[in-house]
């Protein structure tokens, strides 16, 4: 009498450990769906800036400092008034970053402050705008950027 329960109670405390350890890795997979500011990865992504292609370790730079950067809002975008966040004044040169999401084809227009980044992100026709606090982004400490901006 006492195996058969033994092996029950195992069997039960694997199949609870199993269930709350799912729920948990599918709201993670949810939310990363909706998340506004997503990582990039280094091999779906290409960033131009002022038309020139970054490559090597400077890619690889912006990218770690984009992940690394602190979401501060989200900026709300009225109907009729997209250019003027495509096309800011006194902005200066943004960095494009071409990426994928999923299936989804994403551009992003990086625009650099001395006090914040906004981000402008543009898949199908839509367009989200937000900002960011990264200082190294801020500093423009890239050589590739410093030059070009």
């Amino acid at each position: 009498m006492t195996l058969p329960v033994l092996i029950l109670t195992i069997l039960l405390g694997l199949v609870k450990l199993l269930v709350t350890c799912l729920p948990t890795d599918t709201v993670n997979w949810i939310i990363s769906k909706f998340k506004l500011h997503s990582e990039l990865s280094d091999a779906n992504a290409i960033i131009t800036i002022g038309g020139k292609r970054l490559e090597g370790e400077d890619k690889i730079q912006v990218i770690n400092y984009f992940n690394k950067a602190i979401f501060l809002k989200k900026n709300h975008i009225f109907p009729g008034n997209e250019h003027l966040f495509l096309n800011p004044e006194n902005s200066g040169t943004p960095l494009v970053i071409d990426t994928k999401r999923g299936k989804k084809d994403v551009r992003l227009f990086v625009y650099i402050y001395n006090d914040h980044v906004d981000v402008v992100k543009q898949y199908k026709k839509k367009i989200v705008s937000y900002s960011l606090l990264s200082e190294s982004l801020q500093e423009r400490s890239i050589p590739v950027i410093r030059k070009l901006v």
